[in-house]
């Protein structure tokens, strides 16, 4: 099993989450959160003063799937989520040795 953490652009998560759900993706979890990357951040203004916004708001989507279908999901985040433009996000996928599901006991791939 493969553990695919998503950092997008907000508002591209809607079409994240549809097209994660149009492909059979059964349960995933979106935490809001703030960051930035090599751009440290933006410089904005209002009323005419500048200041800088070093931390930008970004969505972060967790899904637990299975490893073969995993280069499947990070293929549909990445087209839905790329816009070519810096502070488009990042993929982390890491291995995962086990679930299990609390409210019967199945472990392995059977819990997801």
């Amino acid at each position: 099993m493969k553990k695919i953490e998503a950092i997008i652009r907000p508002e591209k998560l809607d079409a994240v989450r549809a097209a994660l759900s149009e492909a059979g993706c059964a349960g995933l979890t979106v935490t809001e959160i703030e960051g930035h990357g090599k751009q440290k951040g933006k410089i904005q203004q209002w009323r005419g003063e500048k200041y800088k916004v070093e931390l930008l708001p970004k969505a972060k989507i967790e899904v637990v799937v299975k490893e073969a279908e995993a280069g499947k999901i990070v293929k549909i985040i990445i087209g839905c989520a790329k816009t070519g433009e810096i502070g488009d996000g990042k993929i982390f996928i890491s291995p995962v040795e086990d679930a299990i599901r609390i409210r019967t006991g199945e472990s392995k791939e059977d819990a997801l």
